[in-house]
């Protein structure tokens, strides 16, 4: 991997947060500060105005308290009513003060007070203080002429003009403070929604920005395996930019197609010399094709091959010998167990040395020659026995991929010697017969010059014996014919056994390497999809949902290649039991009713009578193929509705002199784009549909009905179909029928509909009025335990043992969030190491079967063998789909079998089987 640094798609995302918080701290940032200023401005009106209004209510009361006082001293003599005034004349200079103060940023409301103080001070200098003395002095005249006169009246009403004046003009611009805080309110609103509109719409931007990013990698990656798939170009590789995740992935596909072509080719290559293998008539001649083939496919410059006979080993050819120096061929002929190629061929085994000493072996040109510094002997075997030894003579090691290429053309080649010997002796023997008939011939001559004299007696006795004999010649013949005829067929059959058993292999290997990271992709797909824990949104859940549906439909692409592969070789195997008729409605409404409700088209199911109450076939190969059927019908529908007819009928047999027999009919109707008529026998063939448009436009691989014809087959059945273009198809599914037990009572054999509409009730209001068996796709994917449950599994110690990091980090995260405890080890070694040297002893052991080094066969031998933990159940867990695979693992020891990828819920469902099985028996 590169040095520089990733760009994850986490990153991405995380960057994309980063961007949104950035955006509301900046947009935080500035309301702060304009809400501070608000905020200021709200103070200076509260506290400000306030105090300005209540300092000159406080002054005019002063003034007030002035004159009362004045008023009440002059008119009653007293004392005492000179308080108010003595208070007034105290205070307000003070109030009048702190009022100036206030009024600072204001200059022509200090003047407007200034004149206050003024009028003030004169009516105290005038009136007050003037007054107060004559009544002090008791000149009650001069007061009488003070009242009179009144030289005060003038400043008070002046002075509560200027008051009212002054308090009018703060009330105004209180006013004015008060309105333009409304408007800096109203501009801030307006700056918060701007500001929000603007965070939203780079938010969405970023979003746009960084999913886009995400998704045009992915659909870069998804266009490209799509344009492999379809156009099986293998040479095609992925090309992603980024340096994320998806690359990785790439990265990984492109390894994957690397060993794909590579296999391809050493199959190809593999099958063209099995081919010309079948050439040569003569042992030499096929020896040194043989050694040819090695030099050119393997650059080996140097062999000689031995071939076993009467317990000896004979050298039969050589490529690249030097012939001027016959002893550098090696020995003519061996004895069992002398030298390498003695003890090779007793051993069976491949002998190596490197690192040979100078002149051992001389590899020689017309330019010079030079030392070989490896050798190589391989046994060449035949049904368990050796048939001859080919020594190998090299400049450097054989890798071991050539090891491996070399054992496949051993291999092929053994069964060609084999063929090729026996057919030789067969030439021999028949080369022999053809002297001793030449001899018996001259004998023959001579007893009938002998009996010249008794030839007109024995003469009719003589033609038949030459007619006789004459047939003879022509059995002869024949029988030699038909023998080479039958070897050649037995050569041929052999070379399918075998080209077979490379493709199920392959098959087999290749489910392997894609259900391996299918399996953790289908687990963690669905723990997100569950979102137990309320981490992700609603979309989030989606596409998780989107992940897991997609892995789903490739498991299910896998299946059906691998269906296909058993069917192609005889290896499918069915059961027949009773089947009865009246659960079938309920199945088919589990599986599709929920389709029907998505496309808005009618879904029936009608039982037309009279019916047998069961018949006799596999249950779940007739599932199968009338799953493919309506699965098919529903794709190619968009309006109307689609039909299953189940009903009894009679057809004509052809292979029986027109006998009628009883069949049980499957019908599957649509009111789809129908078929045209002259594509309807080519979409029975695999990987075939209508024609290429319906295949891009509705999707699909054309291998359903190809496995339901042949799984009709094997049922003893068959498959029809009629159709009109533009008005739909009928697909009839033929089974045999054989009566068991009793038939459907007399007054209930007439036609049954079950029609499961697709309005009037929600899915849910469905699904509960039928059986509690739903598809995964009507339920919520969370999986909801009892109390039971959760106190079955809660604290358990589970060991998961897989190479393989990714299937070992999805079964943690899904078994801990039900309460699990899980330990897990990357190989046998390290299991055996946990069980024995840890003292570990879990409840259930999830077993992977394919590893490095020590496999999960041999593992679970020696957990029950060598480590006697025999209580233990171990459950078996393998991406190989083959149909001995089962058998090994509980051969082995193992307790329970599942294959990859894991669903979650079958785990957990075989985990509390063998929880239970075990608490039961202590």
């Amino acid at each position: 991997m590169s040095k520089t640094r990733r760009f994850t798609i986490r990153s991405k995302i995380v960057l994309g947060y980063l961007v949104v918080v950035l955006l509301f701290g900046v947009v935080l940032l500035i309301l702060s500060a304009q809400i501070d200023v608000l905020q200021k401005e709200n103070d200076f009106i509260s506290h400000h105005d306030l105090d300005v209004h209540n300092l000159t209510n406080a002054i005019e009361k002063n003034v007030l308290d002035m004159e009362t006082g004045q008023r009440g001293f002059m008119l009653t003599g007293k004392e005492s009513y000179l308080q108010p005034y003595d208070q007034g004349l105290s205070e307000w200079n003070t109030n009048y003060d702190q009022l100036y103060a206030l009024i600072s940023d204001n200059p022509a409301q200090q003047q407007n007070l200034q004149n206050i103080k003024s009028h003030i001070n004169r009516w105290i200098e005038i009136a007050g203080e003037r007054s107060v003395l004559l009544k002090k002095e008791g000149d009650q005249d001069k007061v009488l002429a003070f009242f009179q006169s009144d030289p005060g009246k003038t400043e008070i009403d002046l002075l509560r003009s200027q008051l009212a004046t002054f308090r009018n003009t703060e009330i105004l611009l209180t006013e004015a403070r008060v309105t333009d805080l409304a408007n800096r309110s109203s501009t801030l609103l307006t700056i918060m929604y701007t500001l929000w509109g603007l965070i939203a719409a780079l938010s969405i931007a970023a979003a746009f920005i960084v999913s886009g990013n995400i998704v045009r990698t992915l659909q870069e990656v998804k266009h490209t395996i799509s344009d492999i798939s379809r156009g099986g170009n293998l040479k095609q590789r992925i090309r992603v930019r980024t340096r994320d995740e998806v690359a990785d992935l790439a990265h990984e596909a492109n390894q994957l197609l690397d060993e794909v072509q590579e296999q391809n080719r050493v199959k190809d290559q593999l099958t063209g010399v099995a081919t010309l293998f079948q050439n040569p008539t003569t042992l030499e001649g096929l020896s040194r094709l043989f050694l040819s083939e090695l030099a050119t496919m393997l650059e080996i410059p140097y062999s000689v091959l031995y071939h076993w006979k009467d317990n000896r080993l004979f050298r039969v050819a050589a490529y690249a010998g030097d012939g001027e120096k016959e002893h550098s061929l090696g020995k003519i002929s061996l004895v069992p167990g002398e030298g390498l190629v003695g003890q090779s061929a007793i051993e069976q085994r491949v002998l190596r040395m490197n690192d040979l000493p100078q002149n051992y072996i001389r590899i020689s040109s017309g330019l010079g020659h030079a030392s070989a510094s490896s050798l190589t002997v391989v046994p060449i075997l035949f049904e368990g026995k050796t048939v001859a030894v080919v020594e190998l003579a090299s400049m450097k090691p054989l890798t071991e991929k050539a090891m491996e290429l070399i054992k496949e053309l051993t291999v092929i080649f053994g069964v060609s010697l084999h063929s090729t010997v026996t057919r030789m002796e067969l030439q021999h023997l028949y080369d022999e017969s053809q002297v001793l008939n030449e001899e018996l011939q001259a004998q023959s001559e001579k007893l009938q010059l002998q009996t010249e004299e008794m030839q007109s007696q024995t003469e009719e006795l003589q033609m038949q014996t030459e007619e006789l004999y004459m047939l003879n010649e022509r059995l002869e013949s024949q029988k030699g014919t038909a023998e080479n005829a039958v070897q050649e067929l037995a050569a041929t059959a052999h070379q399918l056994r075998i080209s077979s058993g490379y493709k199920s292999e392959f098959l087999a290997n290749m489910s392997h390497e894609l259900r391996t990271p299918l399996n953790s992709m289908l687990i963690l797909s669905e723990i997100l999809a569950e979102n137990k824990h309320h981490h992700l949104s609603g979309e989030e859940q989606n596409y998780a949902a989107v992940i897991h549906r997609s892995g789903k439909d490739l498991l299910n692409l896998i299946n059906d290649i691998l269906d296909l592969s058993k069917v192609e070789a005889g290896q499918m195997e069915v059961e027949f039991d009773d089947v009865y008729l009246d659960t079938l409605p309920e199945v088919m409404n589990q599986y599709f009713l929920k389709t029907a409700e998505q496309k808005k088209i009618d879904f029936r199911i009608q039982l037309q009578g009279p019916l047998p109450a069961t018949i006799e076939t596999d249950e779940m190969r007739m599932h199968q193929i009338l799953r493919n059927l309506l699965s098919n019908a529903f794709k190619f529908t968009s309006t109307g509705e689609v039909a299953l007819t189940i009903s009894q009928v009679r057809l004509t047999d052809p292979e029986h002199a027109g006998q009628e027999t009883e069949v049980i009919a499957f019908s599957v109707s649509d009111t789809g784009i129908g078929i045209a008529e002259d594509k309807l026998l080519q979409i029975f063939e695999a990987f075939k549909q209508a024609d290429g448009a319906t295949a891009r436009k509705y999707g699909g691989t054309g291998l359903g009905l190809s496995i339901s014809q042949s799984l009709a087959s094997l049922l003893g059945g068959s498959i029809s179909a009629t159709s009109r273009l533009g008005q739909g198809s009928v697909f009839t599914l033929f089974l045999p029928l054989y009566r068991k037990g009793h038939e459907v009572p007399q007054e209930e054999q007439s036609s049954r509909l079950f029609v499961y509409e697709t309005v009037g009730a929600t899915a849910e209001e469905r699904i509960n009025t039928s059986s509690p068996h739903v598809e995964p796709e009507l339920k919520n994917m969370e999986i909801l335990l009892t109390p039971l449950e959760e106190s079955l599994f809660r604290d358990r110690q589970i060991l998961v043992v897989d190479d393989d990091i990714r299937n070992v980090y999805a079964l943690a995260n899904a078994l801990e969030q039900y309460g699990m405890q899980v330990t897990s080890a990357q190989n046998g070694t390290e299991c055996l190491e946990l069980l024995e040297q840890g003292g570990l002893r879990p409840d259930v052991i999830l077993m992977d079967i394919m590893m490095p080094e020590l496999d999960g066969y041999e593992t679970t031998r020696r957990i029950r063998e060598k480590l006697g933990l025999t209580q233990i159940p171990i459950i078996a867990l393998t991406a190989k789909a083959m149909k001995e695979d089962r058998e090994k693992c509980i051969a082995a020891g193992a307790t329970d079998y599942l294959s990859k990828p894991l669903n979650i819920k079958d785990v957990l469902s075989r985990m509390k089987l063998w929880m239970s099985h075990e608490k039961m028996e202590i």
